[in-house]
């Protein structure tokens, strides 16, 4: 039991733990900026880019897609901040137009050159393949010493690994700024703190997060990473510090246990197959989220903006 557990739900499971880790960090941020849905935007404007990748790769491998969808997350991101600037119009109207003008010119992409005949897979964009991220070479526990073992891991996971790696590292690297910043951004200027371009930091750093989760788990899981956990978190504590870990600790339990569920639920009330492990991990954390609504201590508290949270 052990040695199957390993090979075929360890690196899933882990996988998506570390996909949601990295989306939940920068979206207490986001949240608390009111720009949530920017992982909604990014986590799907990425097609084009897969697309042109594809196109000058001539190839469905992992790194130029990488490339490509990386890219256009950039671009996207650059365009919605120059849109909310020069337009002067408020973020959800500028993410609302670059997310569906890039996704648009994604599927024009598609029609108009012959990558549809390919396996480019929008349904793999939207679900992810985590399921398919398993640890064949594993022998059991023991394996996790196992050079050679190792070596044959997915390679998702240390993608996911890196990225999440990075982000948790620049959260604690520029954490004071970003919490005066994310509260007080007048005060914030003040003394001297580039709040410009520290949004535009954290917005692509929210880029690296949805991208590189994006082959492993799909755009499903990060668009609910990004908003569940956070905003969960944000009804259990009114102090920054607890609210990141909350959510931290949301994002695994959303992982853990959306996995297992959708593996082994189905056969538990009797049925014969799985369900898709993005969508039942999207959905604990809706569920957990609707239950802090519910139960949380500070569920009645009438803002979830900068000036109810310190």
């Amino acid at each position: 039991m052990g040695a199957e557990f390993v090979q075929l739900s360890l690196t899933p499971m882990v996988i998506g733990t570390l996909a949601a880790i990295a989306c939940a960090l920068p979206g207490n941020f986001l949240m608390l900026r009111r720009q949530a849905l920017i992982g909604d935007a990014i986590s799907h404007v990425v097609l084009p880019g897969i697309v042109v990748a594809f196109l000058v790769a001539r190839s469905v491998s992992t790194w130029p897609m990488m490339i490509g969808a990386g890219g256009a997350a950039v671009v996207a991101v650059i365009l919605i901040e120059a849109i909310k600037r020069l337009g002067r119009i408020e973020p959800g109207a500028a993410m609302g137009v670059v997310f569906t003008s890039m996704f648009a010119a994604g599927v024009l992409l598609l029609e108009q050159t012959d990558t549809s005949t390919v396996h480019l897979d929008v349904e793999h964009a939207l679900h992810g393949n985590l399921e398919s991220l398993i640890w064949l070479s594993a022998e059991g526990w023991h394996s996790l010493l196992d050079r050679q073992a190792l070596a044959e891991l997915p390679p998702e996971l240390w993608r996911l690994a890196a990225a999440t790696t990075l982000i948790v590292l620049l959260t604690l690297l520029f954490w004071r700024p970003l919490k005066i910043s994310t509260f007080d951004d007048g005060y914030a200027d003040a003394i001297g703190i580039p709040t410009a371009l520290l949004g535009f930091g954290l917005v692509v750093t929210a880029a690296v997060a949805a991208v590189a989760a994006f082959d492993a788990v799909g755009s499903i899981i990060v668009i609910a990473m990004f908003i569940c956990p956070p905003a969960a978190a944000r009804l259990m504590t009114n102090r920054l510090e607890a609210q990141v870990l909350w959510s931290v600790a949301f994002a695994v339990l959303s992982a853990i246990v959306g996995y297992t569920l959708a593996g082994y639920g189905p056969l538990w009330l009797g049925g014969q197959y799985a369900v898709s492990a993005a969508g039942m991990i999207a959905t604990v954390s809706g569920v957990i989220l609707g239950l802090a609504c519910l139960f949380a201590p500070h569920r009645a508290r009438v803002g979830m903006g900068r000036e109810t949270a310190g």
